[in-house]
């Protein structure tokens, strides 16, 4: 029983940083949600062996993510009309909020986990490529091809224009 309240304990006191996590690599509140079910679903059956429980689960958050996202179809998805905008609940649009999280949405899904592993997440480059199970040097080539693309996404560059320009 005292693992069981443990494992409630963690649950409860660190759901909502892994679900921004979460959230950052799969770029959806439903899946992001679905991937910290699953993680947290996988580490209650490895419970009594756990050394790091949140470096496990952020682990098994990561290699599900990408199992996911390589067996997901691409697909076009129809709307009513085309490049209609999304609207807050005010009513206020929502223009350049979700610039960087689009922006952090275009990368490839290495890009895109190492960047929130190190930056938004503040991890090293050794518990980066300890959780994402590749070598230092990889997550440092990763980083900086990221890096890259989003100096050069569109939606990022624009703001930096308009501020260039005042």
């Amino acid at each position: 029983m005292a693992e069981e309240s443990d494992f409630d304990a963690f649950v409860e006191g660190r759901s909502p940083a892994l679900l921004r996590s979460a959230y950052l690599l799969v770029q959806d509140e439903g899946l992001a949600e679905d991937l910290l079910q699953t993680a947290l679903v996988k580490a209650w059956f490895a419970w009594g062996r756990i050394q790091e429980p949140e470096a496990y689960v952020r682990r098994i958050m990561v290699t599900t993510s990408a199992s996911w996202w390589r067996r997901r179809w691409h697909r076009e998805t129809p709307t009513e009309v085309p490049g209609e905008r999304h609207v807050a609940a005010g009513g206020e649009e929502v223009e350049n909020a979700q610039d960087l999280w689009n922006a952090i949405g275009h990368l490839p899904r290495r890009q895109r986990a190492v960047v929130v592993l190190r930056y938004l997440e503040d991890r090293s480059e050794v518990e980066t490529a300890s959780l994402m199970g590749c070598s230092v040097g990889t997550v440092k080539s990763q980083c900086a091809k990221a890096l890259v693309k989003l100096r050069s996404d569109v939606a990022l560059a624009s703001d930096v224009e308009e501020g260039s320009r005042s």
